[in-house]
């Protein structure tokens, strides 16, 4: 009995781990990627060979690991795959890398918080009737107050970015942080923004693909339930889409390709593997097992971790503006979390209530065979 406690104890909390986990590798991507881009690296260039490094690096696993419960390709599937890989490889993150360069790694990483309200409203958009018949991807009863909190949190994390990204603040003179350096890298954050409102918008338009991207990769699961294989299928077609995108984009630019041993190798890696591979797998099994809004909803604290990654290890200067949306990412994050946690406790309660009223039903049936049976054993 206690075995079994522990198991589904470990169940329950794997899902919760594996997403932090995820969004502490993913943290480091932004600083990467920003720095090769710098750099002069081409962001389409950087999106073919990141999607490359994670199909060579998920391929292996899925032969092996998928080859008993990898289903049938169908054509529908096959399709599902393809714009599922049009929309976060190639045009989600092609918009992304643009808009980082015409902005700052901070801006952009505060900007994609919005994904827990589009994937929220997508979900709850897509009670209509040609999904239902796949998933009901999120329940929302404005009447119930898990559905009230949810919607809470939501605008909570939002609000929580925009308050980190709009509103500084005064400074926080911590012990480890260094008031010259912070000065020379906004001077040098400064030359490098071209145009931060086209950046801005170019980010906000990837994340509605992005969203679009978690909410169809949820219905996909449902019918292709081989989350590393539909991972690497992902990225492979991702990567043919993304190359014909940097083939048009540098057209005679063959310099553009080229990839040395310095920072532009380790955005490359760096991406390939943590970013796109191991991201996108995990992101299958919490979506398959907790549902699109749920993965969501801890993309906030991408921006959180990379503000104190940033204090540490760049010893940049914080800002109680920063601080405050901070908490209030994590308020509105447990709210979302809370409010999910009582509707899978309703469904649950609601279908063992289904089983205890089917199961006389069932009992009965049977005795009703058994009587027939010896009756017509009788004649």
């Amino acid at each position: 009995m206690a075995m079994k406690s522990t198991g589904s104890l470990y169940n329950q909390a794997l899902p919760y781990v594996a997403m932090v986990l995820m969004r502490f590798g993913s943290a480091g991507m932004p600083i990467v990627a920003k720095y090769a881009l710098n750099k002069g690296m081409s962001q389409h260039v950087l999106v073919v060979y990141r999607f490359a490094i994670a199909t060579l690096v998920l391929a292996p696993f899925a032969i092996v690991f998928d080859r008993k419960v990898r289903p049938k390709m169908t054509l529908s599937v096959f399709v599902r795959i393809v714009v599922l890989s049009l929309l976060e490889p190639a045009i989600d993150q092609n918009l992304y890398y643009t808009g980082m360069k015409y902005t700052t790694a901070t801006v952009a990483t505060a900007l994609c918080n919005v994904l827990p309200a589009f994937v929220f409203l997508l979900a709850w958009i897509c009670r209509v009737d040609f999904v239902k018949k796949f998933c009901r991807l999120e329940k929302v009863d404005v009447r119930k107050v898990q559905c009230q909190v949810k919607i809470l949190g939501t605008i909570g994390t939002v609000g929580g970015a925009m308050i980190m990204t709009m509103f500084n603040g005064p400074m926080l003179p911590l012990p480890w942080t260094n008031i010259n350096n912070h000065l020379q890298s906004t001077k040098i954050d400064a030359s490098n923004n071209e145009d931060p409102l086209k950046g801005s918008i170019m980010i906000l338009v990837g994340c509605v693909c992005w969203a679009c991207f978690v909410i169809l990769q949820a219905i996909t699961l449902k019918s292709y339930p081989a989350e590393l294989s539909l991972t690497t299928l992902v990225c492979f077609m991702g990567t043919i889409e993304g190359s014909i995108v940097a083939l048009v984009m540098e057209r005679g630019n063959a310099a553009a390709w080229a990839i040395h041993w310095d920072s532009k190798l380790l955005a490359v890696v760096y991406s390939g593997i943590m970013c796109s591979g191991i991201a996108y797998y995990i992101g299958a099994m919490v979506i398959q097992a907790k549902g699109p809004v749920f993965f969501a909803s801890f993309n906030p604290l991408t921006m959180v971790i990379v503000a104190i990654m940033s204090s540490f290890i760049f010893s940049e200067i914080m800002y109680l503006g920063r601080v405050i949306g901070a908490m209030v990412i994590v308020v509105g994050l447990y709210l979302v979390l809370w409010g999910k946690s009582k509707d899978e406790k309703v469904s649950s309660d609601s279908d063992n209530t289904t089983k205890e009223q089917q199961t006389p039903i069932s009992v009965e049936n049977n005795l009703n065979d058994r009587e027939l049976k010896d009756y017509a054993g009788k004649i």
